[in-house]
């Protein structure tokens, strides 16, 4: 578009704002579904005091969960500028794969950001952080880039210990998971994974993920549409039971994980 003219100007600017242009970070992160309106509608999140042993998990949508401890602590997974919690978490993790799991903008009353990776490109992040009664750790894992070649150590697992609990976020995952990343991440009590197939890491390797990780709780994210998560669910009908929320939120606690790993699909935008 020539924008030499005043009025041509003003009229790009204009359609910038109302949306008919779409913006370079939009357009980079390479992944549908996800519009910067979604961090304007906000979620209803109750306010219950959670009891010492309890955690509150809040599904923001696409990778990106509000995590809540005893303690008052927030953190948001995969923090970014489209998604993002009502609240300003007092934790952000973040990966790298598409503009939709990171942002170079954070909320200045972030107190932790915490990147999957090494922003200087000197090997693997090491994150292993106690704010709280929460502890946050990673786990690096490897992407693929937009060529088809390998970045190595380009995003991260991150690991939440809230109590007795470990939730696990895998978040852009790419690739099975190998003895060495099993050993590192310890027991898993609930899973946060990506059930999209082709962005991420088909959906029979992720199978195989989930069968290595032993989870209580699995939790899909990183679905667009119910087409894709419909195909993941029918694919482990039979290996494990599934329960659709009303909710997004859903408070758990160690002594109340199911006996049996169990899939449990939340509300997202």
């Amino acid at each position: 578009m020539n924008l030499s003219s005043p009025f041509a100007a003003l009229a790009f600017v204009v359609a910038a704002i109302a949306g008919f242009i779409p913006s370079a970070t939009r357009a980079q992160s390479g992944e549908p579904g996800c519009r910067p309106e979604m961090a304007r509608l906000g979620l209803p999140i109750q306010r219950v005091q959670l009891a010492k042993d309890e955690v509150r998990l809040t599904f923001v949508g696409h990778a990106t969960f509000l995590i809540e401890t005893p303690g008052g602590v927030k953190i948001a997974t995969d923090y970014n500028d489209y998604v993002r919690p009502p609240v300003t978490p007092d934790i952000a993790t973040m990966n790298k794969a598409h503009a939709t799991h990171y942002s170079n903008h954070p909320d200045p009353g972030i107190k932790q950001v915490l990147r999957g990776w090494d922003p200087e490109g000197k090997g693997a992040a090491h994150h292993d952080v106690t704010l709280g009664d929460v502890r946050v750790r990673n786990v690096p894992t490897n992407i693929r880039t937009y060529d088809g070649g390998t970045d190595y150590d380009g995003n991260s697992i991150f690991v939440f210990e809230i109590g007795d609990l470990c939730i696990a976020h895998l978040g852009h995952l790419h690739h099975p998971l190998e003895p060495g990343h099993l050993r590192a991440l310890g027991r898993v009590d609930v899973v946060l994974f990506p059930v999209d197939g082709s962005y991420t890491l088909d959906q029979e390797g992720m199978i195989e993920v989930l069968k290595s990780l032993q989870a209580k709780i699995m939790i899909p994210m990183h679905f667009f549409g119910g087409g894709t998560l419909n195909r993941f669910l029918a694919r482990t009908q039979d290996l494990w039971p599934a329960e659709r929320r009303e909710q997004p939120a859903i408070t758990l606690s160690k002594a109340t994980l199911p006996a049996t790993p169990t899939v449990i699909v939340l509300p997202g935008h």
